[in-house]
């Protein structure tokens, strides 16, 4: 049965609402928090479930900091464009993947080693545990950072401000794509410990984070993302935001019917290759739709 937080762990609406934010903070992020904070926030396998729902709301501080990184750094360079826009788009990846621990880059690696490694659900699954990086995660880490470097500065040669629409909703959106596969698909992740969250040891979190999740999870998600869509429309309309939704719906549920046929379900690794790829897809489609209004490159 789903555990459900206690009373005693949420003594108001509000109260609930910023211990589960925080708490979602703490283990997807590197954001620190204060000792007397974090143990108020406190832990429990039922708080980190209710905290999964935040997944999207994390993606706004990522966001927030990718982007602030790279206004920085396009102002710094004299927003000039070509070599200027790729060193700015890559001190903004630098900024995401530290403030982030780079854990769904691992999570992609991970995924790729195995299905890639064996076509044994087993031995894909030891595979994914292991922390050595074998060549398809090498492979696909290069190309997918490659690819998404690529699309952030030609998206910055059109103006500073596509490139943070781009950042921001690419983050938020592809969080709430990836918390659609919990609804779908069974954990079937092992009991390899992820980071420690607010001094609790190393058990595994992240079937706390996804088995049994409530589709009420789902609708805290889909609020955190509904912000990222109406900028989306207001900046680019509604047929963006269309093209959008189906290139991230199409590949979230392609990836699901993989991780359903060699796997058997889904593990936290799973989560991070959903929200990698479909954050590359969302600028893929931004590049489409926003390519007529950005300026050729002088020679």
């Amino acid at each position: 049965m789903p555990q459900s937080v206690p009373a005693s762990e949420r003594p108001s609406h509000l109260a609930g609402f910023v211990r589960h934010l925080l708490l979602a903070v703490q283990y997807f992020t590197r954001v620190p928090l204060p000792g007397r904070l974090a143990a108020w926030v406190g832990y429990s396998p039922a708080m980190m479930k209710a905290a999964t729902a935040h997944f999207p709301g994390v993606g706004w501080l990522v966001a927030g900091v990718s982007a602030a990184v790279l206004a920085l750094g396009w102002w710094l360079l004299g927003g000039q464009p070509a070599l200027a826009a790729l060193v700015a788009v890559v001190l903004s990846m630098i900024a995401s993947a530290w403030i982030t621990g780079a854990i769904h880059e691992d999570g992609l690696a991970d995924v790729c080693d195995g299905l890639g490694g064996s076509a044994d659900r087993e031995t894909a699954m030891r595979i994914m545990k292991d922390s050595r990086l074998g060549s398809y995660a090498a492979m696909a880490l290069v190309l997918v950072l490659l690819l998404k470097a690529g699309l952030l500065a030609l998206l910055l040669t059109g103006g500073l401000g596509q490139a943070v629409l781009a950042l921001l909703v690419a983050h938020v959106l592809s969080r709430w794509a990836a918390m659609g596969l919990p609804q779908w698909l069974p954990y079937v992740g092992g009991s390899q410990p992820p980071r420690s969250v607010a001094g609790q040891g190393e058990g595994s979190k992240a079937r706390a984070l996804v088995a049994d999740l409530q589709w009420a999870s789902f609708g805290v998600s889909t609020a955190w993302a509904l912000p990222a869509m109406a900028w989306l429309v207001w900046a680019s309309g509604w047929a963006t935001l269309a093209w959008t939704l189906l290139a991230m719906g199409l590949l979230t549920w392609r990836l699901g019917c993989i991780f359903r046929r060699r796997l058997g379900g889904i593990t936290g690794d799973c989560l991070g290759a959903t929200q990698q790829l479909t954050e590359l897809a969302v600028y893929l489609v931004l590049a489409v739709r926003l390519a007529p209004s950005i300026p050729p490159i002088s020679a």
